[in-house]
């Protein structure tokens, strides 16, 4: 224990040549764990040892994984840490599993503090280059990605590196047409503001790094989640909250209003507006005002969050004012509010044909979402992704659609009940997935609560992004040859997992140990198969936009491997291969005229050339003619509504909370208006589809260049709250 002290007594000595001594650094203050932290890791431990699908002792071994993956979530691109850093550190390496057993945390909390001091170094650093100015008429480059680069050896290594970084953040800006003296202003504030947002770190955050290393170091689907976000979780899940109805930003260390939702306290207020800040908030009505200005906005939006019907009162700064401007206080009642735009959506496309329109429905579900306590209490109206969707079905039918597209582009997954349900929704009331608990016990999930609500032709949208219970339902829906499976393959994640209260196991009355969501099985396709690395398999396939290696499970180097199990006892309802040659001709001559299309694979190759090259240049003339060609393709892209919005949409070289609202809002506005090519191009492939069920083999969508076109939008009907 001395020894260890006395080298990170000196790693903390160590500085940059170039920045301010020890004694002018803000320096964020040192954080120790406490007590809870410890006794909720050994609690963590005891039943990631005996229920975790994947048992892993935890011993020297599982300590060596840790360390390395602490190391990864601190510092992924390597530019803190020294290689000296990482030699001094390494001591400890077989040691964080001892942290755990004997519940002292000071080890991993003491890696934490070192990462802090390097960080503010390092911006010290950065913003004491600004006063120089750069040279882009050299052809230097940067490295883009450097998480499989060794830590700089020496500090000249280091200082060089933040030397490119902060030349290449300067050339985004000055290509954006900024001025050197708002170039400097703007990236000294931005390297300030980091310092503080380091500053702003909490025992909490350290300690729910530090689990999670544990956690992803036995298989990559098990998480920590300390007690505030356990909060936010449940809150996705269910899609609501106790609040006051306005989604807030951080700018300029304000609590800001991004945007208000309709139909909540805030905006039925009148009072309030998008673009003011929160400088105070306060409990019920007579209690006394905490002024937030410069809080973490976690924090902030802890105190506004509350009970059903309770008050709170808060400072507001009016937007576009200084900060000497009139305060106004307003008071509200908290109420339950609603996250309708992470609801399934659907909109109505018309697909012009040789022999008229073609109406595909489209369902946009972002995550198998499902209020867990609502059900439990027996409430028979509470918010679930299947019953959304069951009504959307209902309305598409009423709107005689020809077939159905479900989009489950970038969903993550979600609920297996929810999955299941869904599923059967398009199948009935049959086997949907099987389960493989640690014992090796096979269970087969059988849809039993939903019925069938659309048989007509259906197709499942997909990419490397969709993941585990939006692969049951692909899955599902392809082993049973109920629809096409289009887009790319999916992310291979073939695990099943179980969030448990910390506190529950502990019977804490107050939540302070937090949640562990832990994987407790595996799940198979009722053909036998696994997703589980290999994902699923579109039938018709999109340009992958994205690397197995990058994104997706296969880029995991302990994910479980892919495996079967006997079939399930299940027969499938149609069968669409008879369909797919057509189809792929049709969608591959459909595609060679169209230019958006044509434009995005350019746009991938351009990537992937990229990403092989991983380097960006810092020659102003070369960066100069890049952007050019991007402003040409953007503007392409939005076509006659998008004149000059190809300028708009370039890289402006400030971050999300850099550039006023307004802008921000209009920028996000018009990504929206952006065509989406492979959407349209998979409602093309689904009229096709019908087309053909119809024996209309001359008069499918691909006779005709014409692209779909929005005719009508629909929304999932709000549950009852």
């Amino acid at each position: 224990m001395k020894q260890k002290l006395i080298w990170f007594l000196l790693s903390l000595a160590v500085t940059t040549q170039v920045v301010a001594a020890d004694s002018e650094l803000a320096y964020p203050p040192l954080l120790s764990p406490a007590v809870q932290e410890a006794k909720a890791a050994r609690l963590a431990a005891e039943l990631l040892s005996r229920y975790h699908y994947k048992a892993v002792p935890l011993d020297d071994a599982l300590s060596g994984k840790m360390f390395d993956q602490y190391l990864k979530a601190l510092d992924p691109e390597k530019v803190y840490f020294l290689q000296t850093d990482i030699d001094r550190l390494a001591v400890d390496r077989n040691r964080l599993d001892d942290a755990i057993l004997t519940a002292d945390l000071r080890t991993p909390f003491d890696i934490f503090n070192l990462y802090g001091r390097r960080a503010v170094e390092r911006m010290a650093h950065a913003r004491s280059l600004l006063r120089k100015g750069f040279d882009f008429k050299n052809d230097e480059t940067l490295m883009i990605d450097r998480k499989d680069q060794p830590w700089p050896a020496t500090e000249a290594d280091s200082l060089d590196l933040w030397r490119k970084r902060v030349k290449n953040d300067w050339l985004r800006l000055k290509l954006a047409g900024q001025d050197d003296s708002a170039i400097a202003k703007i990236l000294d504030k931005r390297y300030d503001s980091a310092s503080k947002r380091i500053g702003k770190i909490t025992g909490a955050d350290a300690f729910q790094a530090f689990m999670n290393a544990y956690t992803t170091a036995i298989e990559p689907h098990t998480n920590y989640l300390g007690p505030r976000a356990a909060e936010n979780f449940g809150i996705a899940m269910r899609l609501s909250l106790v609040g006051i109805g306005a989604v807030l930003t951080e700018i300029d260390g304000y609590t800001t209003i991004r945007e208000l939702v309709a139909g909540g306290p805030a905006s039925q207020s009148g009072q309030l507006q998008v673009g003011d800040r929160i400088v105070g908030v306060a409990q019920g009505e007579t209690r006394p005002m905490d002024d937030v200005v410069g809080w973490r906005l976690d924090d902030t939006v802890a105190l506004i969050r509350g009970t059903v019907g309770s008050t709170v009162r808060l400072d507001i700064l009016p937007a576009d004012q200084g900060p000497d401007a009139s305060i106004k206080t307003v008071v509200l009642i908290r109420n339950t509010i609603t996250m309708q735009n992470s609801a399934a959506k659907a909109k109505v496309y018309s697909v012009t044909t040789g022999e008229g329109k073609r109406l595909i429905g489209v369902i946009t579900l972002p995550t198998f979402y499902e209020d867990i306590d609502a059900l439990r209490k027996g409430d028979k109206d509470y918010r679930s992704a299947g019953r959304d969707v069951a009504q959307l079905l209902a309305d598409l039918k009423a709107q005689k659609v020809d077939g159905v597209l479900m989009d489950l582009r970038n969903n993550g997954g979600g609920s297996l009940r929810e999955s299941v349900g869904l599923a059967g929704l398009f199948v009935g009331k049959v086997p949907v997935v099987q389960t493989r608990n640690a014992k090796g016990d096979i269970a087969v999930e059988k849809n039993v609560n939903t019925g069938l609500a659309w048989d007509g032709p259906m197709g499942v949208l997909i990419n490397r992004a969709s993941a585990s219970a939006s692969e049951i339902f692909a899955a599902a829906i392809q082993d049973y040859g109920r629809g096409l499976i289009i887009g790319e393959p999916s992310f291979g994640k073939g695990t099943v997992q179980t969030v448990a209260s910390l506190d529950q196991v502990a019977r804490n009355a107050t939540p302070v140990f937090g949640e562990l969501k832990m994987t407790i099985a595996q799940f198979f396709r009722v053909d036998g198969g696994t997703t589980q690395l290999r994902g699923v398999a579109p039938d018709i396939g999109f340009l992958q936009t994205g690397g197995d290696t990058l994104f997706g499970e296969s880029s995991y180097d302990n994910a479980l491997p892919w495996t079967r199990v006997k079939a399930a006892d299940y027969a499938p309802v149609g069968d669409i291969k008879a369909q797919l040659p057509r189809l792929l001709s049709w969608h591959e001559s459909r595609v060679q005229r169209d230019r958006d299309y044509q434009s995005l694979l350019e746009d991938l190759a351009r990537a992937r050339e990229r990403r092989r090259n991983n380097v960006i240049s810092l020659n102003e003339a070369a960066r100069r003619k890049e952007r050019a060609a991007l402003e040409t393709r953007l503007t392409g892209m939005l076509g006659s509504a998008g004149a000059g919005a190809g300028g708009a949409l370039a890289d402006d070289g400030l971050q999300f909370n850099e550039r006023k609202l307004s802008k921000d809002l209009a920028m996000e506005k018009t990504k929206d208006s952006v065509n989406d090519v492979l959407l349209n191009e998979a409602v093309s492939i689904l009229s096709d589809s019908v087309a053909l069920k119809e024996g209309k083999y001359q008069m499918a969508a691909s006779a005709l260049s014409t692209r779909p076109v929005v005719v009508t939008a629909l929304s999932a009907a709000p549950s009852k709250q």
